[in-house]
């Protein structure tokens, strides 16, 4: 059987002083926001293959350079509902699920998740309701989803290494199985900057 499966990218616009923060010591306001671009003009780059829709969820007014590239790649850019984080997400989710069969979420803080990933999320997510890609630092760079219960997003410790292991013991509370992606890096602080550079990815001082 084959599954309609919709990717959804939850991203903050780049405007400097408001993102990438924790990199605002070592960048800058406007290099941490050019940053953000960097990361983010890459993840709408990934290839469509596998997904029956592609939506880019900002948290803010795109400038026309960012809504013409969403255009010329096929996302269809939507602004984020409100809430907290994990709010955000179950109604990403919800809307989501109401037209096809799988939801995928990402960030765009990953530049190691590549097609070659997503095409691994989207195959766990034919034998499996949940499907998990790890993040070094506790948390996950990436959640499909074949259904949505509310304890996978209410009360949860965004933003700390708990993220993943809380989320793995609501699921075994659910008693819904999960499938787990290789572990990834993200891009936070400062010390993952050489890590960016080795991809490629500098960004000017």
């Amino acid at each position: 059987m084959s599954l309609s499966i919709s990717l959804h990218l939850l991203a903050r616009s780049p405007v400097p002083g408001r993102v990438k923060t924790r990199l605002i010591p070592a960048l800058g306001p406007e290099g941490a926001c050019d940053l953000q671009r960097l990361l983010l003009e890459r993840t709408l780059q990934l290839p469509a293959e596998g997904f029956s829709q592609r939506f880019l969820w900002l948290d803010d007014t795109p400038d026309a350079s960012l809504q013409g590239l969403a255009d010329d790649l096929g996302w269809t850019l939507v602004e984020q509902p409100v809430g907290d984080l994990g709010e955000r997400m179950r109604w990403i989710s919800v809307l989501g699920l109401a037209e096809s069969d799988g939801v995928i979420l990402i960030g765009n803080d990953c530049p190691a998740l590549d097609a070659e990933y997503l095409s691994g999320a989207c195959a766990a997510l034919h034998t499996q309701p949940v499907v998990l890609g790890p993040a070094e630092d506790g948390g996950y760079v990436l959640l499909g989803l074949r259904r949505v219960h509310p304890s996978l997003f209410n009360a949860m410790p965004w933003g700390s290494d708990r993220v993943l292991a809380v989320t793995r013991e609501r699921l075994q509370q659910l008693e819904w199985s999960h499938q787990l992606l290789p572990v990834l890096w993200d891009v936070d602080r400062p010390e993952d900057l050489p890590r960016l550079a080795a991809l490629g990815i500098r960004v000017e001082v």
